[in-house]
């Protein structure tokens, strides 16, 4: 895979975005997170698979990886993503986190729904990241004209 801008945040010289006063060492973190509604896990292990390979392709640690089962994968309520966003925010203040989905539809497949889901994210001071090399992290950064972009 050819090397874009959006490849260079899992490297060293990368403007990270940092919160004012707060060191961040070590390489990123990766929250990997997915959802699956069958009973079949096959797809869901390759997609699981897919993140880990893309995590460590850039160098990211992982942190762990939260999954919501049934009802809770196509409902709004997703307490293992909700379990991921706890696990997140105190790692938000020493590293750069990440949420990382297979896609955008592995958040949501209701636009509505899955920017809110990023709005979470960045709420608890991470970003969005899919294996498709696409961030929400690179909209906030042309838009506030700081980051690794």
């Amino acid at each position: 895979m050819d090397t874009k801008a959006s490849s260079a945040c899992g490297t060293a010289d990368c403007n990270e975005n940092t919160r004012i006063g707060t060191a961040r060492t070590g390489p990123p973190l990766a929250f990997v997170y997915d959802r699956s509604a069958t009973r079949s896990h096959s797809l869901l292990d390759l997609r699981l698979d897919g993140c880990q390979n893309y995590a460590a392709r850039w160098g990211w640690e992982v942190a762990g990886t939260w999954v919501d089962f049934g009802d809770h994968a196509i409902g709004v309520q997703r307490p293992r993503f909700h379990d991921l966003l706890d696990a997140m925010r105190p790692q938000a203040e020493r590293r750069k986190v990440i949420c990382l989905v297979h896609n955008w539809g592995r958040l949501a497949q209701d636009d509505e729904v899955r920017l809110h889901q990023q709005q979470l994210v960045a709420q608890s001071g991470g970003c969005t990241a899919t294996t498709f090399d696409e961030s929400d992290e690179r909209r906030r950064a042309v838009l506030s004209g700081v980051g690794c972009w």
